[in-house]
């Protein structure tokens, strides 16, 4: 029997709700601090997850909704500056404790720590903007949990193309059938089951719960807290109210028992 030797995590809407009122707040403060007319409204940046990358976002904004755009400027060197300036506005929330975890994050980092299980972060987003965030919510210690931090561009195609998990994988050694991947969006869906993972924990949010998770191991709305329990949606049933590490377990021996 394949056991279950590492989680691999997504971080932008995974581990905490950051992108309605986290980094569409930067990148609209971005935008006025350069003295640009471009405001990004709840429902449009919903549009633009679409595409993965705050800068491939943005190359996608100019081309499909013909902002103004200053003349005799480098575009692409324009959204590298305002990308940049984002991140700073971002990160400057993460300081000031203006974004939290999901529920149940920070409960199954910490049981999987004490457990010694394996634990990596496979992101599209920068690295700064995931150090911050652990550094935030859980302490300077928490970096040091993750045996790797595969974020931003250590590889060329972005989410949901499979090249970051891939990454992760060869990384830490690692087959595919032993991980369990947690995402929260279709294409997240995508990029894992393109490098062969089959176990996946899906916690859906605002931007995400219309989704096509087909091919999820279960689709949850968060893991669970106590007095908070989880919503089941689709897929394999989680036993209880809140997902721990017993029941990914469960949850990733339920895949492999399929898998034959």
């Amino acid at each position: 029997m394949i056991t279950l030797e590492a989680l691999l995590f997504d971080v932008d809407g995974t581990l905490a709700d950051t992108e309605r009122d986290g980094h569409r707040v930067a990148f609209n403060r971005a935008f006025e601090d350069a003295g640009l007319d471009w405001n990004w409204s709840v429902e449009l940046y919903g549009e633009l997850l679409k595409v993965t990358g705050g800068k491939e976002r943005m190359h996608h904004f100019v081309a499909s909704e013909n902002p103004k755009v200053p003349q005799d400027v480098d575009l692409g060197e324009m959204i590298i500056s305002l990308h940049a300036a984002k991140t700073e506005h971002y990160v400057g929330m993460l300081r000031d404790g203006l974004i939290s975890l999901r529920p149940g994050i920070e409960r199954i980092l910490k049981e999987a720590r004490s457990a010694g299980m394996r634990m990596a972060i496979a992101t599209t987003t920068t690295p700064d903007n995931v150090e911050w965030l652990l550094k935030s919510t859980l302490g300077e210690e928490s970096i040091g949990w993750f045996e790797l931090i595969a974020a931003g561009d250590v590889v060329k195609a972005k989410k949901p193309a499979p090249d970051i998990y891939t990454y992760a994988l060869e990384q830490m050694n690692l087959s595919a059938d032993s991980c369990v991947a947690l995402e929260d969006s279709a294409m997240g869906l995508r990029s894992a089951r393109d490098a062969g993972i089959n176990s996946i924990i899906i916690t859906a949010n605002g931007y995400t719960l219309s989704h096509d998770f087909s091919g999820a191991t279960t689709v949850v709305d968060h893991l669970g807290e106590p007095g908070k329990p989880f919503h089941y949606l689709s897929g394999m049933k989680p036993a209880g109210d809140m997902i721990d590490l017993a029941g990914i377990q469960q949850l990733h021996s339920g895949v492999v028992a399929e898998a034959g």
